[in-house]
């Protein structure tokens, strides 16, 4: 049974009970995670942002967009329009599959791992972690990366506030800082 059923049946009575909502509406639940990686070295070569979108494609499990520089910085020899990373925005069934890969599977491989900052959370409900290696995935071979890059995941719940948002995402079994 996948995370989404398990959150449907089991998960979604818990945390109902837990906050003491009556509507069964009104519970909190994922709605998007949005993975991006900033490419810097795109800008020298253009090979460094293809197998940055290769990776995240095969990490995410759909075509990822590449993001273009909104303005020219002159100090970074950067212009305006020019590709700077890619991004990728999980909903539905493949936000389930990746939350899932994400907690069982490359958070425990992750070096030095202590736990995720409870205090990332904003005002509404959203939580925001970083990831120093893209090779923390199963799907990334060892062997044909170029080098490693980092990312960054914006989970985005219904939630109003980062109290229901935290467990939510402690329902789910996110390892959280003690």
């Amino acid at each position: 049974m996948n995370l989404k059923d398990t959150f449907n049946k089991e998960l979604l009575p818990q945390l109902q009970e837990k906050l003491g909502i009556e509507n069964v509406m009104a519970v909190p639940k994922l709605t998007k995670v949005v993975i991006n990686m900033g490419v810097g070295e795109a800008l020298t070569d253009k090979k460094h942002l293809e197998s940055a979108v290769n990776d995240l494609e095969s990490i995410a499990g759909q075509k990822a967009v590449v993001t273009k520089a909104k303005k020219s910085v002159a100090s970074f020899k950067l212009r305006e329009g020019w590709p700077v990373g890619c991004k990728v925005t999980l909903r539905g069934e493949r936000m389930y599959d990746f939350i899932e890969r994400l907690i069982n599977v490359a958070i425990p491989r992750e070096r030095d791992f202590r736990g995720l900052n409870p205090k990332s959370f904003d005002g509404q409900g959203n939580y925001s972690m970083g990831i120093k290696e893209q090779i923390i995935f199963p799907e990334i071979n060892y062997d044909n990366i170029d080098k490693i890059r980092g990312m960054d995941i914006c989970i985005n719940t219904s939630a109003s506030n980062k109290d229901d948002a935290k467990a939510l995402l402690e329902v789910l079994n996110f390892p959280f800082k003690k």
